[in-house]
């Protein structure tokens, strides 16, 4: 697998979409970000249908690649809109992926890493003053 083809499959992903994963993941790749930790493409899978009933126009954005000869690091930039709270707002969120790679090309290990509190909760109604405010207190 090239791992332009890849980028492209998380820029394109949909529902629909979301059958494709066994042609870029292992059948027993492990996934694992600040809420989940799985290994199987089928828990994958089950993830990213998550993530389509909780928010609203989700997209993923590469901006920048670190790779070498096993792996590589994404950064990216999630957009989606918020149901529940927010009001609908546009909002987004940065992280990074490591991914690794198996012999036959496919991933086998994929760790995001983002920060929780001022990607989420500082955004959530009720819970952001409080972090706000925490953050303020803690600041030097």
């Amino acid at each position: 697998m090239h791992l332009d083809t890849l980028i492209q499959f998380y820029h394109d992903l949909s529902p629909d979409s979301i059958a494709r994963f066994p042609e870029f993941y292992s059948e027993d790749a492990y996934f694992k970000d600040p809420f989940n930790e799985v290994r199987g493409v089928t828990a994958i899978q089950n993830i990213f249908n998550h993530m389509f009933r909780q928010v609203a126009e989700p997209r993923f954005v590469v901006v920048e690649r670190i790779v070498d000869a096993g792996g590589a690091m994404l950064v990216w930039e999630f957009y989606y809109r918020v149901r529940l709270w927010g009001r609908g707002e546009a909002q987004v969120m940065r992280g990074v992926s490591h991914l690794r790679f198996a012999a036959d090309g496919k991933v086998n290990y994929h760790r995001d890493y983002w920060d929780t509190a001022e990607e989420l909760y500082m955004k959530l109604p009720a819970l952001g003053s409080l972090m706000r405010g925490l953050r303020r207190a803690l600041a030097a």
